[in-house]
């Protein structure tokens, strides 16, 4: 089968699911069947009185978050529940469940993304993958009749953005991301001041963040999957390539931000933030005609 670039695949994606030939992962296997089958893409629109029902997707890092926050809510009265769980990491999987059990809580548990969104009584999901997959769990999702949260940031490059916006718009699905400086109630007031024209019009907004971040080392060549892990569905539409880092989180989790097939550096992980902030205050919403950059992931000697 002649492979798919990241770029064809997704534009592919949201004009038709059905007959794809092999993605760039996954060897092959899973892209040929297609976007899984589920539920007609159609607008649900759920009484008041019903109970919201949410898988999460990934969650060894920050969706463990999303799992607390939605958690919290429901013990304060909100009417969501988390129903369902998914995770390429089995260790990873079986641990969220037990905690669910351990509260007397029943949650279905997946590896694999399509099976997840056959189910027609998940409601939304909830995606904290790594960057590579957000574009595609995103749009599979609205496709299944889902909306969809998904962690920051919102596509692994700006084209693949695009598309989930025209997804959204096509099956009209409630979409919101991760970027959570814009619930902060101290910056809300800090813009509605600056519109109010408290210093003018802005010119100009610099984003910062001074943060330690650690070299990932030498891992010394490629390293082994743990058997816990679908690094087939891992990849994804990523290249299936051998993971090529050895760190305090092991192969495959965390340190997939400083490789380019899976992540976006700082500008991606921490620097979304600080540019999104920027542009809040001065009020600009459109892509930016021109964009240059300068430095890098400079002082390391390390494998990312």
């Amino acid at each position: 089968m002649k492979p798919f670039t990241r770029r064809t695949f997704l534009k592919s994606t949201v004009v038709s699911t059905a007959g794809l030939s092999a993605g760039a992962g996954l060897g092959g296997k899973l892209f040929a069947q297609g976007a899984p089958q589920a539920a007609p893409a159609v607008a649900r629109f759920a009484d008041p009185s019903e109970e919201i029902r949410v898988a999460v997707i990934g969650f060894h890092g920050q969706g463990g978050s999303h799992i607390k926050s939605i958690e919290s809510l429901r013990k304060e009265g909100e009417k969501v529940r988390i129903v369902a769980l998914c995770d390429v990491d089995r260790t990873v999987l079986d641990k969220g469940v037990k905690q669910f059990e351990d509260e007397s809580e029943v949650v279905e548990a997946y590896t694999d993304i399509r099976k997840l969104l056959e189910k027609a009584d998940i409601d939304a999901v909830s995606i904290a993958t790594p960057n590579h997959w957000h574009a595609l769990a995103a749009i599979w999702a609205m496709q299944a009749g889902k909306d969809v949260y998904v962690e920051k940031p919102v596509s692994h490059n700006v084209f693949e953005g695009r598309r989930m916006v025209e997804a959204a718009r096509k099956y009209k699905r409630i979409v919101q991301t991760g970027t959570q400086s814009r619930s902060s109630s101290a910056i809300k007031e800090a813009v509605a001041w600056i519109n109010a024209g408290n210093l003018g019009k802005l010119q100009i907004a610099r984003g910062l963040c001074y943060k330690p971040r650690g070299s990932i080392g030498r891992s010394g060549g490629p390293q082994k999957v743990p058997d816990s892990i679908n690094y087939d569905l891992w990849c994804g539409p990523a290249p299936l390539d051998p993971p090529r880092r050895d760190t305090k989180f092991g192969p495959i989790h965390y340190d997939w931000h400083w490789f380019w097939a899976y992540g976006a550096g700082d500008l991606g992980n921490q620097g979304i933030h600080q540019m999104d902030i920027a542009r809040w205050f001065l009020g600009v919403t459109e892509l930016s005609p021109r964009v240059f950059s300068v430095g890098g992931r400079l002082g390391y000697e390390d494998d990312g």
